[in-house]
């Protein structure tokens, strides 16, 4: 059964979900990713893999219901690459609070950001917390390439810098769509003078502020030469797998613990 939930009617859509359900909402980016790579890589994958993984979980008895993505985030590390197309942060975070507001008026109350790009992932924290406050909905947020903390999985060679446009991206989109790639324009380029910093770096202690072509002029931190579809495949279907079992557990979760009944004796 499809489970994209704006080919339901207004009415079917009310039937469908419950409070138990939850909305996957898919959040990409249109952003330089080399010579190699579309612009369109992480909303690509994004779609692909948080619609894999809403079709599992609801084989698998969850009440998931997949919405478009958004393709436009926050994705100005790359302003300087034409071709990127990004919106201010106000713009938004105004535009989840406002699509948050509307699900509020459903009856689910799990809202879950399936995301691709690592530029989107405070702002989707700071969105989850404003979603949960004003509207009561239960927010979550699913890396998908991108682990909350921001780092991304990396190749054997890139030494946890594989973060744009590298080993992992580059191999899934080979999977999903190998017409787009261009593996005679991938080049290394991995900024390994940042392996000088015991504290400062990609998942270390201290974050820093960055754009993408600060390591280097094509802007890929990572390396794309290495790249499979064999390798993009068992990676795509790893967190599909993932993000279906997480999506059963979200159905079920509660922040609070069910109070304790107190039992009374008769006297």
């Amino acid at each position: 059964m499809p489970r994209n939930l704006v080919e339901l009617s207004s009415t079917a859509a009310v039937e469908a979900l419950r409070t138990d359900s939850i909305v996957v909402l898919p959040t990409g980016a249109i952003e330089h990713h080399g010579p190699h790579l579309p612009l369109s890589t992480d909303f690509l994958v994004a779609e692909a893999s948080a619609k894999a993984a809403v079709e599992l979980a609801a084989e698998n008895g969850v009440n998931a219901w997949l919405l478009p993505g958004l393709a436009y985030t926050k994705s100005d590390e790359h302003h300087w690459a034409p071709g990127t197309v990004w919106l201010s942060w106000e713009t938004l975070m105004q535009t989840i609070v406002e699509i948050g507001e509307s699900i509020a008026q459903t009856p689910c109350t799990k809202l879950v950001f399936y995301n691709g790009h690592g530029g989107n992932v405070a702002l989707l924290q700071v969105a989850c917390r404003e979603l949960r406050r004003r509207f009561g909905l239960q927010t979550f947020l699913i890396g998908g390439m991108m682990p909350a903390n921001g780092g991304a999985k990396s190749g054997e060679n890139e030494f946890g810098l594989g973060i744009h446009g590298g080993h992992v991206e580059t191999s899934v989109v080979l999977h999903l769509r190998p017409e787009l790639v261009d593996m005679s324009l991938a080049v290394r380029s991995v900024p390994e003078h940042l392996l000088d910093y015991n504290l400062v770096g990609f998942g270390k202690p201290v974050s820093f502020g960055w754009v993408s072509n600060d390591f280097a002029p094509g802007g890929v931190v990572g390396d794309p030469t290495t790249a499979t579809a064999e390798y993009g495949k068992e990676h795509f279907e790893a967190n599909v797998a993932q993000a279906a079992a997480a999506f059963a557990e979200i159905a079920v979760f509660t922040p609070a613990p069910a109070p304790k009944r107190i039992g009374f004796s008769a006297s």
